[in-house]
C-alpha cells in the first residue's frame, strides 16, 4: 500500500494525540488510521441503511 505524509496543524496534531491516548494506540499514524476508519464505517451504514431498524416496531398483528 501507498504511503501518504500529511501536513497537520498543531490543532490537527493535538486532535490525533487526544484520539492516539483515548484509544490506547502507539502513534499518531494509527490514530489517524483508526479515525479514517470510524468515518468510512458511519459512512458505509448511512449508505446501506444497516442497522436501522433491527428492533421491533408495533406489535404481532391478529
Amino acid at each position: 500500500m501507498p504511503e501518504l505524509t500529511l501536513e497537520l496543524t498543531e490543532q490537527q496534531a493535538q486532535l490525533l494525540n487526544t484520539v492516539r491516548e483515548q484509544q490506547g494506540l502507539e502513534t499518531m499514524d494509527q490514530a489517524a488510521e483508526w479515525l479514517i476508519k470510524q468515518r468510512m464505517r458511519g459512512a458505509s451504514l448511512k449508505l446501506t441503511g444497516r442497522n436501522r431498524a433491527l428492533h421491533a416496531v408495533g406489535g404481532p398483528r391478529k
